[in-house]
């Protein structure tokens, strides 16, 4: 039996996230701790008794589930888990960093002031009320690209993430995508919604934020993880550190090819995946992906009991 450790990426944040791990593990509890003075500021303090429209910035957002994530990793190793329970790790979008970080590849540290200048770079990239992005429901990611590459007209409109047979998320000029969704109804789409998201995220637009990112990763001492990671832009498994510091820069303009990388775990013999940190997102999209993968999460102490038995 082979099994998966995959990690959330934005939009699964709440306010209390990752608190009762944190009371019930000294080492999550340690993760916030590092993370709060890698950053030089209280970010568990928003995290636990925020406000949730703070959280949900960008900037927060993204080493807030970071942290979450690996204070259950490490709640799960404080019950006998290692990574080695785990034939392959992936993240969704910044989920990839706390993968990497799960495994060894980055520090807590350098992870957490990583996803800081990402999400600042990202937010930073295009003005606000340029960009857009919409999920397209219903459609499969063939059509999907076929409709953002007609709502393109000049501008940019990329399929974003490819997140399971009926969902694709698209990216770009807000004109561009407003003409995405009309063309993805008009192609027979269930549905065709605008995201409240702050940005246009992995879509071209977003060159200045990989810029900053491939200068933000030079700097960073990157090991080789201790299992293979499943990178979003190939949907395939690396460890040679050059080569995912290079499709970590990729990633902030390419799409998240979610569906692809479920598909390649269950061709290559996993049959469990275990979602580490906030929310359930991502079991429902693998089981709408491939129903012979069993998902469960794993984001409160009850739930770290519970895979601790299961994994021991």
């Amino acid at each position: 039996m082979s099994r998966a450790f995959v990690f959330p990426g934005q939009g699964a944040q709440t306010i209390g996230m990752g608190k009762a791990l944190a009371d019930a593990y000294p080492a999550a509890k340690a993760v916030f701790d590092e993370v709060d003075e890698a950053l030089g500021e209280k970010l568990s303090g928003l995290i636990w008794d925020g406000e949730q429209d703070q959280l949900t910035l960008t900037q927060n957002a993204q080493p807030a589930l970071m942290a979450t994530s690996l204070a259950a990793m490490r709640a799960l190793e404080s019950e006998g888990v290692s990574m080695s329970a785990a034939s392959f790790v992936a993240g969704h979008s910044l989920g990839e960093y706390s993968a990497l970080a799960a495994a060894g590849s980055l520090s807590v540290a350098d992870t957490a002031r990583l996803l800081r200048i990402r999400g600042l770079a990202m937010q930073a990239a295009v003005p606000v009320g340029m960009g857009a992005m919409a999920a397209l429901l219903g459609l499969d990611f063939a059509t999907a690209r076929e409709v953002a590459a007609e709502a393109a007209d000049g501008e940019i409109c990329q399929a974003a993430n490819d997140n399971d047979p009926g969902q694709v998320v698209v990216s770009g000029h807000k004109g561009a995508v407003e003409r995405a969704v009309e063309l993805a109804k008009a192609k027979g789409a269930k549905r065709a919604v605008l995201l409240p998201v702050s940005a246009p995220f992995h879509c071209a637009l977003m060159q200045p934020a990989a810029e900053a990112m491939a200068e933000a990763l030079a700097d960073v001492a990157l090991l080789a993880p201790a299992v293979p990671v499943l990178a979003n832009v190939i949907a395939e498994p690396v460890s040679d550190p050059d080569a995912i510091r290079a499709l970590l820069v990729d990633q902030v303009t390419g799409s998240v090819r979610w569906r692809e990388s479920v598909s390649w775990m269950s061709e290559n013999g996993v049959t469990e995946a275990w979602e580490i940190g906030a929310g359930k997102a991502l079991s429902g999209m693998i089981r709408r992906i491939d129903r012979a993968i069993a998902c469960k999460a794993v984001g409160t102490p009850d739930d770290v009991k519970a895979a601790a038995e299961s994994l021991s």
